[in-house]
């Protein structure tokens, strides 16, 4: 039987975001193998067969975890004749394709990397081209694929890079149907935050952190009407941080920090405004998943979210300069949430993004 080795920095990615990739090897007669941190109690993939390593990576490419984990992963590749090497993230990406540089030179096996956004992208810190770009430029050399999930890697990629193939999918994937089959009750929601019926809810998905840039939204509510609050779902380290600059702009009664959600499209569906003020992005899911909801998405002018959205089609996208003065005058005019987004999101499928992905697993 045919072997493929899945490779991320950690479990949880596998578990969110590779299923489905995991199913169609399955299905192409593979055997599948994961490796990526994690720990003793980590969910099984809702039932798929596959064969796990749980070992040490981390996101600092410099620590001595990812030194051992090299000896790890190309030891195992090697033990257990592995045929495919699928890396995702960019420390499971250098990992995987160092480690499977010889049995691939000797024809044995194949690498395909996903870069899930590249760390280097226009407008973003000298420091991250100078580290990260020759990185990517030297191991695309032994790339066999390479699949970009923004227009804007793949540009950078097709300019400048040495794989074999590039492709273009856009992401992992939204269940349209599913999405579809979701009814919201805003009054319900504001029942449960103890705000009245007629407020107008903000929302945001993500984690609590810098890049996520929730701050800048926050810093807004105070010039916003009283009846704006700001709903966000997500954990992150900086929760205690948001609920104190709440505090002290005197808006912590319209800050509602949901922690981690199980139903997010519920709960996009029960509020009024996207907002996505992310300082980067991929691509992102929820994104994806708020105008598959009709929402009006008010989001950053950055790679990734321009891919998905046009200020044509009922959505805003703004140079994050700019993008409290524009969040104000934007509740000075009467928005309009009739605008439909279906005819642009169908691309983003799980259908479209399974069978391109099935046809670069054939072929190779």
């Amino acid at each position: 039987m045919k072997k493929a080795l899945i490779i991320a920095t950690i479990y949880p990615f596998i578990e969110g975001f590779e299923k489905n990739n995991i199913k169609l090897l399955k299905e192409l007669g593979y055997e599948v193998h994961i490796i990526a941190s994690g720990d003793d109690i980590t969910p099984n993939l809702d039932g798929l067969e596959v064969v796990k390593n749980i070992i040490s990576i981390t996101r600092n490419p410099l620590s001595v975890s990812n030194l051992q984990a090299y000896f790890y992963i190309k030891k195992y590749i090697n033990n257990n004749d592995i045929d495919l090497v699928h890396c995702h993230t960019p420390v499971g990406g250098v990992l995987g394709r160092i480690c499977n540089f010889k049995r691939r030179n000797r024809g044995l096996s194949k690498t395909i990397y996903t870069a899930h956004g590249f760390h280097f992208y226009k407008g973003g810190p000298l420091l991250n081209w100078i580290l990260y770009y020759p990185i990517e430029k030297i191991l695309s050399k032994y790339t066999d694929v390479l699949i970009t999930i923004n227009t804007e890697d793949y540009n950078i990629a097709k300019k400048s890079f040495c794989m074999n193939d590039l492709e273009y999918i856009p992401g992992v994937g939204i269940d349209i149907k599913k999405i579809n089959s979701i009814i919201g009750n805003k009054e319900e929601l504001c029942r449960q935050l103890n705000i009245s019926k007629n407020s107008i809810l903000l929302l945001s998905v993500g984690e609590l952190n810098n890049n996520k840039n929730h701050k800048i939204v926050i810093e807004t509510l105070p010039k916003l009407s009283t009846n704006v609050h700001y709903v966000i779902c997500g954990v992150g380290p900086l929760k205690q941080q948001y609920r104190q600059l709440a505090k002290e702009l005197n808006v912590e009664n319209r800050l509602h920090l949901l922690g981690y959600r199980s139903d997010i499209i519920y709960i996009m569906k029960s509020c009024d405004i996207f907002v996505f003020p992310s300082k980067r992005e991929g691509l992102s899911v929820a994104l994806m998943e708020a105008t598959a909801s009709h929402m009006i998405c008010f989001a950053s002018k950055i790679r990734g979210n321009i891919d998905i959205l046009s200020n044509d089609k009922g959505a805003l996208l703004i140079d994050l300069s700019n993008f409290k003065s524009e969040l104000i005058k934007f509740f000075d005019n009467i928005f309009d949430s009739t605008n439909s987004y279906m005819n642009d999101v169908e691309r983003f499928s799980i259908k479209n993004v399974k069978e391109k992905m099935k046809k670069i697993y054939k072929e190779i």
